[in-house]
């Protein structure tokens, strides 16, 4: 079917970088005044935005600033409830994603829109409106090139199933790519990617610059936005509080950039409030308020997180290109004495294909153990059968000298062991259901949510209220779905669930993916303090600068093994990339 909206067409001049830029007469999408209103929540707050043919347009901004929402206007997930958009000129409205699409606006979400149990080529066409039966031979062979110009060595008729995080991320990718999309609007897009697949992303994201596509990077990585970005649009609150065009992206040094954007993004540090939309309340709270548990009193004079984050985010952040260490000094230093301990473990993958190979491993208390490795060499399986959410075919699993092989994720969640996944929309929460619900989840047969007969939902939602105003979750109530949060206000409420249970072992898969500077830094800092007060935090990252700053040790996953552990100390950044692409191993020895 022929598209009754294409795309206007585009003319070059010679501009940036010797590389030719369209001529232009306007901008190819000018959005104006967008409101968008979720119940009490005022989402999008008058927001205009520009976006140009031949321009990499990165939209910044705090977990909960409005970046999604607008975005999700643009691509037709919802309709706004003031405002216009305007395409090459003339104005529209975008009743649908398919709409967006046929008006040249594709659209990569953060969570995967994929159908597990088709092929690549089979998502690819799905959708597509080229006819009642789709040509697969045709999709296959421009599928075929694609896949390995993404470093995909696999065949367009694989299961999406089948394939890791990563592998994922670049087939939604490709799927937006070949329906000849104008507008590309990518949100969080290296979420999942390794160093070198997102050098390759940002790349691809310049060719199609200067293809003359208009490219939106919905990003919470300051380095990839600075390294690829013409212009830059900085939400806060749900209103567009700045812009820095060509002329300041090109013309000023990065590091004052990255400071006006740090700047703009968060403002001065606001003390804690509460907003009211009408009669209901939205709790609006910075990230760093102090986390206080049943039973526990703060002692007199101890400053609250609140203060504590903000001071570490302004001085101490590396994610800010700055380098002073969260890493605990050694006068803090714990006894170190082993709390978990694994001993030969093997485990098969999803697809029955082994992913653990006789894996020895001990984790001490107080230590901050991260795991490196490319996507699908095993790292996750670790970390789940360390949580019990997955069975070994072979060895032990021994927590404070008791063997606890195989006893399920029930029995160590009660003992003591916690669990962050890395998919936290559809494994680590009910996306329809409410806050209340899903904070109450791990713990809904204990009192005192539960007496063993019947809930007590008043104690569910005082925990709920109590937890989203300790860690800072952007709401408008503990009724509201959870699915309808952004992300770093979802991983939030993970962490705090799994904290409020008093874990001795977190284990956290990708915690900081996907969120903005303050809610990853907060995160990483409440890991950091847990292994401070003596427990043992396991972390899975693919952020190696953030495994270099909180690590104690860091073990590197290739095909299934730990290839390498070492003390940070005793490594580097190259060291680590070189061990996650198959490099030479570095033997070491379990701990006694």
């Amino acid at each position: 079917m022929a598209n009754p909206h294409p795309p206007a067409p585009l003319s070059r001049r010679a501009g940036r970088g010797g590389n030719e830029e369209p001529i232009d007469r306007g901008p190819i999408i000018a959005m104006r005044d967008i409101s968008k209103r979720f119940g009490p929540a005022l989402a999008n707050d008058h927001i205009s935005l520009d976006l140009w043919p031949g321009e990499v347009h990165a939209v910044l901004g705090e977990n909960g600033a409005g970046k999604t929402t607008l975005m999700n206007v643009l691509a037709g997930m919802y309709q706004p409830d003031a405002g216009t958009i305007r395409i090459a000129g003339e104005e529209v409205q975008i009743a649908s994603p398919a709409d967006a699409l046929r008006r040249g606006i594709g659209t990569v979400y953060q969570h995967f829109t994929l159908v597990p149990n088709l092929s690549i080529v089979e998502n690819v066409v799905l959708g597509d409106e080229g006819g009642f039966l789709p040509d697969l031979s045709a999709a296959d062979a421009k599928l075929t090139a694609m896949l390995a110009d993404f470093g995909l060595d696999v065949s367009p008729r694989t299961e999406i199933r089948n394939l890791a995080l990563g592998q994922r991320q670049r087939v939604e990718i490709i799927k937006v790519l070949l329906r000849g999309s104008r507008v590309l609007v990518l949100d969080e897009p290296t979420s999942v990617l390794t160093p070198g697949e997102v050098t390759a992303l940002l790349d691809l994201l310049r060719h199609l610059r200067d293809q003359g596509v208009a490219v939106v990077l919905i990003t919470h990585k300051l380095g990839e936005a600075l390294a690829v970005s013409d212009r830059v649009t900085i939400l806060r609150n749900g209103r567009n509080v700045g812009e820095f065009g060509p002329d300041v992206m090109t013309g000023a040094a990065k590091e004052s950039v990255r400071d006006r954007i740090v700047e703009q993004m968060f403002g001065a540090t606001q003390p804690t409030e509460t907003r009211h939309h009408g009669a209901q309340q939205s709790i609006d709270v910075s990230p760093g308020v102090a986390i206080k548990h049943p039973g526990h009193s703060e002692p007199a004079g101890e400053e609250s997180r609140h203060s504590r984050t903000d001071a570490a985010f302004s001085r101490d952040s590396s994610f800010l290109g700055m380098t002073t260490s969260l890493r605990r000094s050694p006068s803090r230093a714990e006894s170190g004495t082993t709390l978990l301990s694994l001993r030969g473990i093997s485990t098969l993958g999803d697809r029955g294909a082994p992913a653990l190979q006789d894996l020895s491993l001990d984790l001490h208390r107080g230590e901050v153990f991260g795991i490196a490795g490319v996507d699908g060499n095993g790292q996750k399986e670790l970390g789940e059968v360390i949580a019990g959410q997955r069975a070994v075919s072979s060895g032990q699993i021994f927590l404070d000298g008791a063997e606890i092989t195989n006893r399920g994720l029930g029995t160590a969640t009660r003992l003591g062991i916690g669990y962050v996944t890395d998919d936290r929309l559809h494994e680590g929460s009910v996306a329809a259901s409410s806050v209340t619900d899903n904070v109450a989840l791990k713990a809904i047969g204990r009192q005192p949510f539960s007496n063993g007969f019947w809930l007590n939902r008043r104690a569910m939602d005082e925990e709920a209220r109590r937890l989203i105003v300790e860690f800072g979750v952007k709401t408008p109530g503990p009724e509201t779905a959870i699915g309808m949060l952004s992300g770093g206000n979802i991983q939030k409420l993970l962490l705090a669930r799994e904290l409020a249970l008093a874990p001795k072992l977190l284990v956290c898969n990708k915690p900081t993916t996907g969120l903005d500077l303050r809610t990853a830094r907060f995160v990483v800092q409440t890991l950091r303090e847990q292994a401070d007060a003596g427990k043992v935090v396991v972390l899975i990252s693919s952020e190696l600068d953030e495994l270099m700053e909180i690590s104690d040790r860091i073990g590197v996953m290739y095909n299934g093994q730990l290839v390498a552990v070492m003390p940070r100390g005793e490594t580097d950044l190259e060291t680590l990339g070189n061990l996650m692409l198959g490099g030479a191993r570095r033997a070491f020895k379990v701990p006694a």
